[in-house]
This record gives structure tokens, C-alpha cells and sequence, in this order.
């Protein structure tokens, strides 16, 4: 009998968890998720449908109210922060507690650029959504903190380690819908440019959001000199105002669950025009 795939582990599980639970202590704004939260309000606006069902998974629970309204009867919240102050279930995106068919809206946003099992963590949300459920979603996309990056790279020196995790570009977000079997699959991209006067504000933002660097392994030791070289190397990039720019490039999903009433495909050569008649150049008269 074959064993059962089981996808490395890039993210420290633990880890992930503690930087959540601190931001949720935390007092900062975490305006990252109040922007997010207004894009998938704005999204789910287009819907002219009532639910029954919602789950938010991750910190998009905190908005949850602003992006229903009155759309629901029943809400519930899956996060990994015990300190969220929500009555909701402890999970993580992964590894979802909950029977198939539960939900007929799941939104799971801010989050899922971090998960270790991606691909089995949208079929999880599928397996779970009622037929004809909505799924939105949204991740932090490739390109994303590239200054940052940039600037954290060349603090080092020569010899580098990762700070900012792996990230993965709007095709391969599409991809993943696709594979996990929604239907009506739709993957968009926003870039949200922010100008930072310091480094260590745009670390202050990261931290609020408990988005930071949450890859397995050991930190190491960066020297006294680093912190040093970050002010140079940011100073370096600063434009005439003394800012430098951050991006911030947002990847939006969404699918539904499959189901019979869903509309189909029209059949190949069904059509009552060809497309060749449709492009070939009229004639003159």
C-alpha cells in the first residue's frame, strides 16, 4: 500500500502560532488586515446571495462583522491565536476540524501564504463548504516586501539567510483553485505601495500582523554590525523625501464548491456561429 504524500515542513508550526498570538495582544492597528478586510467586503458585495453558514479562518475573524452584515445567521471563527478573545475553534488552515458540507461561505484570508500543506488546505476548505459554497481567500503574493528584502540582503554580506519566506505568483494562485477542484475559479492581484521613512516602522507593521518570518530552523546570529548596516543600506534608497517605498502585493481567490445547478460548459461544437465566420474580414460591397 503506498504511504500517504506528506509535504515538507517550511514553516515552523509553533512559531507561526507565537507571532499570531502576539499580534493579537498587540495594540497596533494592523491596517495590512483592515485593507484586506474592505477588498473582500467590497468582493463578497458582488454577491447577490444570502448564507446561512460563514467560517472565517484567520484574522479576518476580527472583521467579520463589517464584511457580512446582516448576509448570515450563523458565524463561526477557526484561528491558531488561543488569545484572540473570539469563541473559536483553535486550528490551523491544514488541519481543519470541521465535517464536509458544513459551511456554505468559508473565508480564509491574510494567512495562507505561510501554510505548510497550501494545496491540501484549499481542498479541505472545498471538502467542507456545502455544494455551491463560496470560498474567498487572499495571500501576501510574490513581490511582496521586495524592498525589505533588498535591503536585508545587502545588511548581510556575503553570506545571507532567509528572513522573508517563499511566495508564490497569481498563475500559480490560479493553479491551485484549479487543482483543487473549484469551480469558477477567479485569482486577481492588488499591490498596495506603502513609503516607509524607517525600516524599523515597516518591521513594527509586519510584527502587528503576526506575518513575520515563521520558517523552520535556527536563527543566526546576525552580528552587532547588522542593525547598523540596515540603517545605511535603507538610508541608501531613500528618495528626496527620506522614504523608501514597500510593496505589498495582495493575491485574491475565489471558488465555488462544485454542484449540479452550477452552469456547465456548453458542449464542443455546439454553437450556432463559428468562431472562424466571427474573424474572418467582411467583405466590401
Amino acid at each position: 500500500m503506498q504511504e500517504e504524500f506528506e509535504p515538507p515542513e517550511i514553516f515552523d508550526r509553533n512559531r507561526r502560532q507565537a507571532k499570531r498570538e502576539r499580534a493579537a495582544r498587540k495594540s497596533g492597528t494592523a491596517f495590512l488586515w483592515t485593507y484586506i478586510a474592505q477588498e473582500i467586503e467590497e468582493r463578497l458585495s458582488l454577491v447577490s446571495r444570502e448564507f446561512s453558514h460563514a467560517l472565517f479562518i484567520g484574522p479576518m475573524a476580527y472583521h467579520a462583522e463589517k464584511i457580512l452584515g446582516n448576509r448570515t445567521s450563523e458565524t463561526k471563527f477557526s484561528t491558531v491565536e488561543k488569545s484572540s478573545g473570539l469563541e473559536a475553534t483553535s486550528a490551523q488552515e491544514d488541519r481543519l476540524p470541521f465535517d464536509p458540507h458544513s459551511f456554505d461561505l468559508i473565508i480564509a484570508a491574510g494567512t495562507l501564504d505561510s501554510v505548510n500543506d497550501l494545496p491540501g488546505a484549499l481542498v479541505q476548505i472545498r471538502h467542507i463548504l456545502k455544494p455551491d459554497g463560496l470560498f474567498l481567500g487572499h495571500m501576501f503574493g510574490a513581490g511582496s516586501l521586495a524592498s525589505l528584502k533588498s535591503v536585508m540582503l545587502a545588511a548581510e554580506g556575503p553570506v545571507n539567510a532567509p528572513h522573508i519566506h517563499p511566495q508564490i505568483d497569481l498563475r500559480s494562485a490560479a493553479d491551485l483553485l484549479s487543482r483543487a477542484r473549484f469551480t469558477l475559479p477567479v485569482a486577481d492581484a492588488d499591490t498596495l505601495r506603502i513609503a516607509y521613512a524607517h525600516w524599523r516602522t515597516l518591521v513594527d507593521d509586519l510584527r502587528n500582523a503576526g506575518i513575520g518570518n515563521a520558517l523552520c530552523g535556527q536563527r543566526r546570529y546576525l552580528g552587532k554590525s547588522f542593525l547598523e548596516n540596515l540603517d545605511r543600506e535603507w538610508t541608501a534608497r531613500a528618495d528626496h523625501t527620506g522614504r523608501v517605498e514597500e510593496a505589498f502585493v495582495h493575491l485574491f481567490l475565489s471558488g465555488w464548491s462544485p454542484s449540479d445547478n452550477q452552469p456547465k460548459p456548453a458542449r464542443r461544437g455546439s454553437a450556432d456561429v463559428s468562431l472562424a465566420s466571427v474573424l474572418r474580414p467582411a467583405a466590401k460591397i
